[in-house]
């Protein structure tokens, strides 16, 4: 029997496969969904349903739409697709949608993002709990399929073409200067998505220069694990970029909805910077606009996008979270430290391909190299995320936080300790993995080293 609590998380499904769940578990996901769907009277009849690369993704997703069609709902397919563009068919289409990706996580997970039409976030808090709960009745009953249910028609389409002409409408990057980009797809959906965008798969060539890396989709990840937020998976996009002598590197997740930059010495550009930048590009089109963060980006986000009338909010971690913020305040852009990157005109969703058409057009719209451009997003020293498996979460955070009662104290997500000397941290347990995960920023890299390896001492002893 299935204990979908295992594999439902607070913003997304996530669980290995078929240990955690398979094919029948996705079939009752998808008949909850259609019947949470009905119950919320969501407009439409259909469905928008895509997988990723993974060898489980196709059986998946069709389990889960014969779950759909169930409920009597039809369903389009769009086959494979990075995150991002089953946003876009949400949003485009006005309908429901499901991806398929366990995104940055090893070949044997896999998992659901769902949404409602027009990409609105479905969360522990916005359905998912229910969907959950109606799913669990429903494998515990047995009766997954009802007796006689119709059969609803499923539609095949292809929107890469349509995906990428709305991007490009969106940044314009016909006129910046020639730039060469090694991008590393981790053998994930950038392989799929960045010729038709960046290169002229599908649209007339921009002045890019394309150094492909691992486009092959294979969801064994032969290559590296596709999460860029591990430094040892940019070693390769790294090098690239220098023996090319290249303008700037890219490095996509399995699902292609983050970007992370390198500069043109292969040095990585922070996500914080890169948010702190497109607020910037973003305001000057939408002035005193609402840009929204999380608490783990770096203090000089807030700093600049007051400093350019901006008005900046802080919320949770998490794609459900920011995006119910970004609608509830009508935010113009919102950024992360993971590298995920959101935006009003892409109907408040995360878009990894946007955020790096952005870097590129500021890059190329001016003469200095990345590293110099950067540097004007870049005010403070950070440690990244560094993950810790610890055996009790909670205990864990709760020895750190009375190692420091002078500290000023923040739980809006997990424990925030700022200090006078501006230095801070946050440490909060991973909502998809057994980690704590640890952010450290001071003014100086000698204070960061220092509180950084006082943290993880405490938290690994």
């Amino acid at each position: 029997m299935s204990d979908l609590s295992r594999i439902v998380k607070a913003y997304d499904v996530r669980g290995t496969v078929p240990d955690q769940w398979d094919e029948r578990v996705a079939e009752a996901l998808g008949a909850a969904f259609g019947q949470v769907l009905a119950a919320a009277g969501e407009p439409g009849d259909a469905v928008v349903i895509a997988h990723d690369m993974r060898a489980s993704g196709p059986g998946l997703a069709e389990a889960f739409a014969a779950g759909v069609r169930a409920e009597g709902r039809s369903v389009i397919e769009l086959g494979l697709a990075s995150t991002d563009m089953l946003y876009y068919a949400s949003g485009t289409l006005g309908l429901p949608g499901a991806m398929f990706t366990a995104s940055h996580n090893p070949a044997q997970y896999n998992g659901i993002k769902m949404c409602r039409a027009g990409a609105r976030p479905i969360g522990q808090d916005s359905g998912l709990a229910e969907i959950r709960d109606r799913a669990q009745a429903l494998l515990d009953s047995g009766a997954v399929r009802p007796a006689g249910a119709p059969t609803r028609p499923t539609q095949r389409r292809d929107l890469r073409p349509e995906y990428a002409a709305h991007l490009r409408k969106l940044v314009d990057l016909s006129g910046i200067r020639p730039l060469k980009v090694v991008v590393d797809a981790g053998n994930g959906m950038g392989g799929w998505t960045v010729p038709s965008v960046l290169g002229d798969a599908v649209l007339p060539a921009l002045p890019l220069e394309i150094v492909p890396l691992y486009f092959e989709l294979d969801g064994t990840f032969p290559n590296h694990e596709a999460n860029p937020l591990d430094p040892a998976n940019l070693v390769d996009l790294q090098r690239a970029v220098r023996e090319h002598d290249a303008d700037l590197g890219l490095a996509f997740d399995g699902d292609a909805d983050r970007c992370f930059v390198v500069d043109e010495r292969g040095e990585p550009v922070s996500p914080s910077a890169i948010t702190a930048l497109v607020a910037v590009r973003e305001l000057a089109k939408h002035p005193g606009s609402t840009v929204i963060h999380n608490p783990i980006t770096s203090r000089a986000v807030p700093e600049i996008i007051r400093e350019h009338g901006g008005e900046p909010v802080v919320t949770r971690v998490g794609h459900s979270f920011i995006k119910a913020e970004m609608a509830r305040t009508n935010a113009v852009f919102g950024g992360e430290h993971s590298a995920h990157y959101y935006f009003r005109e892409f109907w408040f969703a995360d878009t990894g391909m946007l955020a790096a058409m952005h870097a590129l057009a500021a890059l190329g719209g001016q003469a200095l190299p990345l590293s110099e451009l950067a540097r004007e997003y870049e005010r403070y020293v950070a440690s990244g995320e560094i993950n810790s498996t610890v055996a009790d979460q909670a205990a864990s955070i709760a020895q750190v936080r009375a190692a420091y009662p002078q500290a000023a104290v923040d739980e809006l997500d997990g424990l925030t300790l700022s200090f006078p000397d501006g230095a801070w941290f946050n440490l909060r347990a991973s909502n998809t993995e057994p980690l704590l995960r640890l952010n450290v920023e001071a003014p100086t890299e000698e204070r960061m080293i220092s509180l950084r390896d006082e943290v993880l001492d405490r938290v690994r002893r």
